[in-house]
C-alpha cells in the first residue's frame, strides 16, 4: 500500500516541473532573448539587417533604416531590392546576388552605392548568405554598412598619394626612406641622376644603406648626430657607384618616430654636391697658384657668376668681377671696405653670428646695392689660407630669381586650389539650377494628369511648365556657350546691324516683365538710324545686352531700370543702369569670372548659373571691346561695355531686326509638308504646330529617309529638317537635297541655339533655321514669309 503523498513531496514536484519547463525554454531559446529584446538589439546595432526572398523583392528591413538611409522599412519592403542601386553597379550588384543564389550558406560581401530617400547616394558594405533552405528565414539575410566616410576617405588618401608620388618621381634631389638599421624602403627615381646612371630605384629598395656608403663610419657619425639631434642637414658622404666610381653628396635626414615615441624610420635626401666640390678644389687651387701667378688666379676667380671676396675679420681683401657688379661697388671699392656694408642693416646681427661661429653652410641674407636697394642673397662662407694667414672666403649669390619663382610657384598653386574650389562650387549651384525646372517640368507635367482640373488651373501648370522649360533652354546655352569659349570654339560673324532696332527690340521685349514688378522702364539712342548701323557681330552683342538687361531685373525690386549708348571716339559706349541691390567693392571684379557666382556664400538664392556676366565679357573682349562695372551697395549698379565704331556706307534693310507680321491664315492654301526627325516627341510637337498649314505630313527618322523621301516626293513644298540626325546629320542630307531640287523650302532646326547655327545651316542649303522648342506663332510667320501672295 503506497504512502499518502506529504506536502513537502507535492512541493518538491513542482519545482522539478518548473525546472523542466524552463531547461525547455532555453534549449527553444539559448540566448535567453525574448522578440522584444531582438527587435531592440537589431533596430540600434550600426547595420540594416535585410531578407529579400528569391524573386529579388525586400521581404524585411530594420527599422535602423530609417536611421542612415532616410526610407521606412515599409517603403522598400515588397520592392525589388534593385530599385536602390546606383546604375553604374546594377550589373554587378545583379551578378553578386546569382552567385549567393548558387551557393546556398556562402557569404560573400561586397561594395556599392545605395539610394537614400533624399535622391542622394551612400556607399554600402553589403553582406549576404543563401538561407533559402532555411524555414525561418526562406530568402537572403543580409545587412548594409554605411562605409560612405571609408570611401571619401580613401579617395582623398588616393588624391594625396598622387600628388605625393608626382613630386617624388619628379624632384632633382633623391629623397629616401629607411629603416633605423640602414635597410632602403623607399628611393626616389631621381636615384639615377644622383648615381650618374648607374642606379635606379629597384637596384636598391631593399637593400642596406651601407651598400651605397664608400666609407661606412659616414653613416655611422650621421647616425649619432641623429639620435642626438634628431634632424641632420647638409652632412657630406661619398656615394659609391657600381663601377667603384666616387659622387660627392650631401645627405639631410630625420628620424620619424612611432606613436610609442620610439624611433620607427629615417626619412633625408641625398644631393649631388660634384659641382660644389669641384669649385672648392679649384677655388683652393686657385688660391695657391696665386703665389705664382696672380694674373692667372685673377681670370679664374672673376669666371663664378656669384660675388666672391676674402675677408680678415671683416676687412675686404680680395674680390672678383661679381661681386662687383652684384652690389654695384667698383673693386677698388670694395677692397678694403667692411664686408658688412654689403649686408642689410636687418640681416647685419644674423650674418654676423655665423663669422663668429665659423658657419660653413649656405644659408640666406639681405643684401644692400651700392643705391640702397636690398635684395635676398645666398652666402656660404670658408676658412682658407691666403699668403700665410688663414682668412675667410664668402660666396655671395643674388637669389631674387629664384624667390620669384618660389613666390609665383606659391601663387599658381594657390589660384589652382581657388580654381578647383570654384569649380566644384559652380558644378553644385549647376546641380540644383537643372533640378528646379526639371521639377517644375515633371511635377506639373503629372498634375495635368489630374481627372477634373479647371481650365485656368491647366493654363497656370502650362505656365509653370513653359516657364520652366524656357529656363532649361538658358541654362544649357549657358553651358554650351562657355564650353565653347573655354574650347576657343566661338566664332564671331561680323555684319552690318542696325543697333537702334535691337535696342528698341530689347525694349519691347523686356518691358512687360520690368513694368509687371512696378518698376520704369526706358532706353536711349544717341544715334540716327542712319548713323546707328555698324559692323558687329549682332547676336553677340544682342546676348550681352540681354544678359546685362537681365541681371538689373533679376537685382531690382524697385526703381528703375534705364539703357542705352552714346557714341565717344571711336567706340560706342552702351550702359545698363539699375537702381537694385548693388554689388560690393572687392566683388566687382570678380563678378566677370567664371563659376564665381555659384561661390557667393551670402547672396540671395536669384535663379542663374552664374555664367551670364562672363560670357559677356568673353563676347565683348571678341568684338574688341571691354566691360566694366560701377556700383554701391544698396543703391544700384551701372554695367558699360564698349565696342568699336565700324561703319560703312552701305546701309541694311529694316527687315534685318524687325519681326514679321504675318498676312491672314486664309490667304495661305495648304502645303505638303516633310517632318525630319529623329525624337517621337519633337515630331508630335511640329506635326501640331504645322498641321493647320499642311494638307499633308510625311515624318522619318534619319537624314538618308530625308534625301529618299523628298527624292521620291518631288511635290513636297517644305521640309523641317533637325540637325542632330543617326547616320547622316541634317547638314548632309540638305546638301544632297540640293542636289537634284532646288525649289523645296528647308527650315533648319536644332535644340542647340548657338552662336554660327544659322550661318551653318543656311550655308548648307536652308532657306531658314528655326531653334527648338518651335512655337506655332514661329511656324505661322514662315509659312507666310515663303508661300503668301
Amino acid at each position: 500500500m503506497r504512502n499518502k503523498p506529504t506536502y513537502q513531496d507535492l512541493e518538491n514536484q513542482i519545482t522539478e516541473l518548473k525546472r523542466q519547463n524552463e531547461v525547455l525554454r532555453l534549449k527553444k531559446n539559448p540566448t535567453n532573448f525574448s522578440a522584444d529584446k531582438y527587435s531592440k538589439m537589431i533596430g540600434n546595432i550600426g547595420d540594416v539587417i535585410v531578407i529579400i526572398n528569391g524573386e529579388g523583392l525586400n521581404e524585411y528591413k530594420s527599422p535602423n533604416i530609417e536611421k542612415f538611409f532616410g526610407w521606412k522599412p515599409e517603403d522598400v519592403v515588397g520592392k525589388n531590392t534593385f530599385d536602390n542601386v546606383h546604375p553604374e553597379d546594377l550589373e554587378y550588384v545583379q551578378d553578386f546576388i546569382e552567385k549567393i543564389i548558387r551557393e546556398p550558406g556562402v557569404v560573400r560581401t561586397t561594395e556599392l552605392k545605395y539610394k537614400c530617400k533624399d535622391g542622394s547616394y551612400k556607399w554600402i558594405e553589403f553582406t549576404c548568405c543563401n538561407l533559402l533552405h532555411d524555414p525561418d528565414i526562406n530568402g537572403l539575410l543580409g545587412n548594409y554598412r554605411d562605409i560612405t566616410q571609408r570611401k571619401q576617405a580613401e579617395e582623398s588618401l588616393r588624391i594625396n598619394a598622387e600628388k605625393y608620388h608626382a613630386i617624388f618621381n619628379n624632384v632633382i634631389d633623391t629623397y629616401y626612406e629607411s629603416s633605423i638599421d640602414g635597410k632602403i624602403l623607399e628611393i626616389s627615381p631621381s636615384i639615377k641622376f644622383t648615381s650618374k646612371g648607374q642606379y635606379t630605384a629597384a637596384d636598391l629598395i631593399g637593400k642596406s644603406m651601407y651598400e651605397i656608403y664608400n666609407d661606412a663610419s659616414e653613416r655611422e657619425v650621421l647616425i649619432s648626430l641623429l639620435k642626438k639631434e634628431g634632424i641632420v642637414s647638409d652632412f657630406e658622404i661619398t656615394l659609391k657607384n657600381k663601377d667603384g666610381s666616387l659622387v660627392p653628396c650631401s645627405i639631410s635626414s630625420k628620424i620619424i618616430f612611432d606613436s610609442h615615441g620610439q624611433p620607427s624610420k629615417i626619412i633625408g635626401s641625398l644631393r649631388d654636391i660634384t659641382e660644389r666640390k669641384r669649385f672648392e678644389a679649384e677655388l683652393i687651387t686657385a688660391r695657391k697658384r696665386a703665389e705664382e701667378s696672380e694674373s692667372r688666379f685673377r681670370a679664374l676667380y672673376n669666371a663664378s657668376f656669384g660675388g666672391i671676396c676674402v675677408h680678415d675679420k671683416g676687412i675686404i681683401l680680395e674680390c672678383n668681377l661679381g661681386l662687383s657688379t652684384m652690389s654695384g661697388y667698383s673693386i677698388e671699392e670694395l677692397i678694403g671696405m667692411n664686408g658688412l656694408l654689403l649686408i642689410a642693416e636687418r640681416s647685419r646681427k644674423h650674418v654676423m653670428d655665423k663669422i663668429l661661429s665659423g658657419y660653413e653652410k649656405p644659408y640666406e641674407a639681405f643684401g644692400v646695392h651700392k643705391n640702397g636697394h636690398e635684395f635676398p642673397m645666398r652666402l656660404e662662407a670658408r676658412n682658407i689660407p691666403y699668403k700665410g694667414n688663414m682668412v675667410r672666403t664668402v660666396e655671395f649669390r643674388d637669389i631674387t630669381e629664384q624667390k620669384k619663382a618660389e613666390l609665383e610657384i606659391i601663387k599658381s598653386k594657390e589660384k589652382a586650389e581657388e580654381s578647383d574650389r570654384l569649380k566644384s562650387a559652380f558644378l553644385a549651384n549647376m546641380s540644383h539650377e537643372i533640378r528646379t525646372p526639371m521639377n517644375g517640368i515633371i511635377g506639373f507635367a503629372n498634375l495635368l494628369k489630374e481627372p477634373g482640373l479647371k481650365s485656368e488651373q491647366q493654363q497656370e501648370y502650362l505656365d509653370i511648365i513653359e516657364k520652366s522649360g524656357a529656363r532649361m533652354l538658358n541654362i544649357i546655352n549657358d553651358i554650351v556657350s562657355i564650353s565653347k569659349i573655354e574650347s576657343n570654339q566661338m566664332e564671331v560673324n561680323i555684319k552690318e546691324s542696325n543697333i537702334n532696332m535691337q535696342m528698341e527690340y530689347i525694349y519691347s521685349f523686356f518691358k512687360p516683365e520690368v513694368e509687371g514688378k512696378g518698376m520704369l522702364f526706358s532706353y536711349q539712342n544717341s544715334l540716327p538710324s542712319e548713323d546707328a548701323i555698324i559692323k558687329t557681330d549682332r547676336e553677340k552683342v544682342y546676348a550681352i545686352l540681354t544678359n546685362l538687361v537681365k541681371n538689373a531685373i533679376k537685382y531690382s525690386d524697385k526703381g528703375s531700370i534705364e539703357f542705352g549708348y552714346i557714341k565717344k571716339g571711336k567706340f560706342i559706349e552702351f550702359y545698363v543702369k539699375d537702381t537694385g541691390i548693388g554689388i560690393p567693392k572687392n566683388r566687382q571684379k570678380a563678378i566677370f569670372d567664371r563659376f564665381v557666382q555659384a561661390d557667393i556664400s551670402d547672396k540671395k538664392a536669384y535663379q542663374g548659373a552664374g555664367l551670364g556676366l562672363s560670357i559677356s565679357k568673353a563676347f565683348v573682349e571678341m568684338l574688341g571691346g571691354k566691360i566694366w562695372v560701377e556700383s554701391e551697395v544698396g543703391e544700384g549698379s551701372i554695367f558699360y561695355f564698349s565696342l568699336p565704331y565700324i561703319v560703312e556706307k552701305k546701309k541694311i534693310s529694316s527687315s534685318e531686326s524687325s519681326i514679321l507680321i504675318p498676312s491672314e491664315e486664309n490667304s495661305l492654301k495648304r502645303f505638303k509638308t516633310l517632318i525630319v526627325e529623329d525624337d517621337e516627341t519633337s515630331e508630335k510637337l511640329i506635326s501640331i504646330a504645322v498641321q493647320k498649314h499642311s494638307s499633308e505630313i510625311i515624318s522619318v527618322r534619319t537624314g538618308a529617309e530625308a534625301v529618299e523621301a523628298c527624292r521620291n516626293n518631288p511635290d513636297i513644298d517644305i521640309v523641317f529638317m533637325d540637325i542632330q540626325l543617326p547616320e547622316m546629320n541634317g547638314y548632309e542630307a540638305t546638301s544632297q537635297i540640293r542636289q537634284f531640287n532646288k525649289d523645296v523650302i528647308i527650315i533648319a532646326q536644332t535644340a542647340y541655339a548657338l552662336e554660327g547655327d544659322k550661318e551653318n545651316a543656311i550655308t548648307a542649303g536652308c532657306n531658314d533655321y528655326l531653334s527648338k522648342p518651335l512655337k506655332s506663332n514661329e511656324v505661322k510667320e514662315l509659312f507666310t514669309k515663303y508661300f503668301s501672295k
